[in-house]
């Protein structure tokens, strides 16, 4: 697998610049191979992003490469792994990463992500979509720390985690490729040998778990169920949203959730900026 992870200046991939990225191929057994890069992105991040990664401007200024020289090199690295048939993986990968990257490449290079790679991309693994859909319903550890963030998918499948490293981009990439093997592993398991937790597992209507529409299916097929399981998502979300009596102070009757994965349209309004 080919574990991808960025840190950022922001949380939305339409504004957010690349700050620093890791990308690990990982197993097979073969080598680990890591590459990462530090990125001036030559604008001030937001505040809430320097306290999770904990890179000043003054940092990046300092150290880390012109974006206009390290996007094109991050996005040279990824098409190679794309061509050579090699998954993508990480946590929210299809949620932020490659909407970050594909958004930075239109920046930088003038081409979409898939426009650089040449192809469209059919082999992601996305560790955050495989748990919601195999674990669904999992409340918050705490008000800080939410059910399916990397912290919590990493310590749900028995991952150890050091906070202190976390938030690094080196770090979670790995972190999300142990998670997609120990998410796999369970996928592989017999039903009735499967971990205790997952037989507790349940909803109003009782046992509730589906890592079996996980297993014995080629990474192509897992990425097309994980589209559909975005999509599903997305559109439950968008009704929980629009629900006055659930969704309560956060009601919106307008909600719009989109629901395309990994990769989303740029906006109307984006589209006509450019």
């Amino acid at each position: 697998m080919a574990a991808l992870d960025f840190e950022a200046s922001d949380k939305d991939p339409e504004t957010a610049r690349i700050v620093s990225c890791a990308l690990i191929l990982v197993g097979g057994g073969l080598a680990t191979d890591t590459r990462t890069w530090l990125v001036n992105p030559g604008i001030k991040q937001e505040p809430g992003a320097i306290a999770v990664h904990k890179l000043t401007d003054e940092h990046l200024a300092e150290h880390g490469t012109p974006a206009e020289q390290a996007v094109p090199e991050i996005a040279k690295s990824v098409a190679e792994v794309v061509a050579g048939g090699t998954p993508l993986v990480g946590h929210n990968l299809g949620g932020y990463d490659l909407n970050l990257l594909d958004r930075e490449c239109m920046r930088h290079l003038g081409d979409s992500l898939e426009g650089i790679v040449r192809q469209p991309l059919t082999r992601v693994i996305d560790t955050m979509t495989l748990d919601r859909h195999a674990a669904p319903y999992r409340r918050r550890v705490s008000e800080t720390q939410g059910p399916y963030q990397m912290r919590t998918t990493a310590e749900t499948y028995g991952l150890p985690w050091d906070e202190d490293a976390a938030h690094g981009a080196e770090y979670d990439a790995l972190q999300s490729a142990r998670a997609a093997y120990r998410i796999g592993a369970i996928a592989h398991t017999r039903p009735e040998d499967r971990p205790a937790w997952v037989h507790q597992l349940r909803n109003r209507r009782g046992p509730y778990e589906r890592f079996s529409d996980l297993a014995f299916v080629d990474v192509e097929e897992l990425h097309r169920r994980q589209v559909a399981w975005a999509r599903q998502d997305a559109a439950s979300y968008q009704a929980w949203l629009r629900n006055p009596v659930k969704a309560g102070e956060k009601h919106d009757p307008k909600a719009v959730i989109d629901g395309a994965w990994p990769l989303r349209p740029v906006p109307a309004e984006r589209s006509e900026e450019q």
